[in-house]
């Protein structure tokens, strides 16, 4: 094992017996270091591995700390390593969120509180009677975030948020290309939230997997007629 992994591991291990806790101060490094056996170089290739991906907090002139270790924050990696996909792997993230987001409108059917079913309400409502495509994605996503976070679950949350950016582009050009789908997208929208506000988590599962498979189906045939994606700056 190198050198700097096996330092990660030994970092990773005193955080998962509980030795160190969330908010726990690094001891001094030359104190890990020694204690550790392992070299000052090698631990700090490793804290700054280890602060990259959310694990540690490097203060300078303080010291390092852990993070709080939430979900969102460690999942905060997943949005970074996403953003490298390739086109041919869209499909792959639509099928996961065909798979996550239905869950997720069930879940919110059930524990999602009144008042933030109500401002749910108002993304929808917020939305014009002619609005533009940026207008309706910037919806779409606030939408699918409040669905996400009223599941309850923080995990989940975090990664269909993650998983959100490889296909903002799909439902971009979807809308510019296939007649009808601003309006389908609304119609459909309206369905998950009135399942969702009806306390109905078995249709409001039902509508988010319409709605998600529409753009997966639409992005299938496409791309079997088309070919990839189209690049930035269509």
């Amino acid at each position: 094992m190198p050198v700097t992994d096996e330092a990660i591991e030994k970092i990773k291990a005193m955080i998962v017996s509980g030795e160190l806790r969330p908010g726990s101060r690094l001891p001094k490094e030359s104190d890990l270091a020694e204690r550790l056996g392992l070299s000052r170089n090698s631990l700090r290739e490793a804290v700054k591995a280890l602060s990259i991906i959310r694990v540690l907090d490097v203060r300078q002139g303080d010291g390092t700390y852990v993070t709080s270790l939430e979900p969102n924050l460690l999942l905060d990696a997943l949005a970074f390593v996403v953003d490298f996909h390739q086109d041919n792997t869209v499909l792959e993230f639509l099928e996961v969120r065909r798979i996550m987001e239905p869950a997720a409108a069930a879940m919110a059917a059930r524990a999602m509180s009144d008042e933030d079913i109500a401002a749910l309400r108002q993304v929808l409502d917020s939305l014009s009677d002619d609005p533009s495509l940026e207008e309706l994605i910037d919806n779409d996503l606030v939408f699918h975030r409040g669905i996400a976070a009223g599941s309850g679950n923080t995990v989940l949350c975090s990664l269909i948020e993650g998983l959100s950016g490889p296909t903002a582009r799909a439902r971009i050009w979807r809308g510019l290309t296939e007649e009808g789908a601003v309006e389908r997208t609304r119609l459909q929208h309206r369905a998950i939230f009135e399942a969702i506000a009806g306390r109905n988590p078995q249709l409001a599962h039902a509508w988010a997997t319409v709605h998600v498979a529409g753009v997966e189906q639409w992005l299938r045939n496409t791309l079997g007629a088309a070919g990839p994606l189209p690049a930035d700056g269509f």
